[in-house]
């Protein structure tokens, strides 16, 4: 049997590097998704801004290619976010978590939201939304506004 090269066997310092890369890549790839999804953009669109194909954008999103920095400021400038928002929350990850149903659910409001273009129903739904959090809020008491309420003017 031939003697293990350096190339047969990787050395584990190196494993746990790329481990750690891939898991920025995929942590950078669900951030561009979730400020795509905020925006009510489809992949499709995000691609053609940025100048990509849609199956570049997808495997950016997957985590699957990894994003140049010219790249990701191009994408943070579509975005309208700063280039160190894609890694927020990055540190405090040992693994990378897929989007849980709320989360998932937020965002589709907020992308729904946006796409509403009529000011008045943004309106009614905004104070539907205050007033069932206010129910809530008196119904359960511990718990607290992650936000305040916009001030009226």
């Amino acid at each position: 049997m031939p003697a293990s090269t350096e190339t047969d066997t990787p050395r584990p310092a190196a494993a746990k590097m790329g481990q750690r890369a891939n898991a920025a890549d995929r942590h950078v790839g669900a951030r561009i998704r979730e400020r795509r999804v905020m925006m009510g953009l489809s992949q499709q669109q995000l691609a053609r801004m940025i100048g990509v194909t849609y199956q570049q954008a997808h495997k950016y999103e997957r985590g699957l290619n990894r994003i140049s920095a010219g790249r990701l400021f191009e994408i943070a400038q579509v975005l309208n976010v700063a280039v160190s928002w894609f890694f927020e929350g990055l540190a405090d990850e040992s693994e990378p978590s897929e989007i849980s149903p709320r989360q998932r659910m937020c965002l589709e409001l907020a992308r729904n939201f946006a796409l509403i273009d009529n000011e008045k129903h943004q309106e009614a739904l905004s104070q539907m939304a205050r007033a069932l959090a206010a129910q809530s809020l008196a119904e359960n008491p511990e718990r607290e506004l992650a936000v305040e309420p916009e001030e009226r003017h």
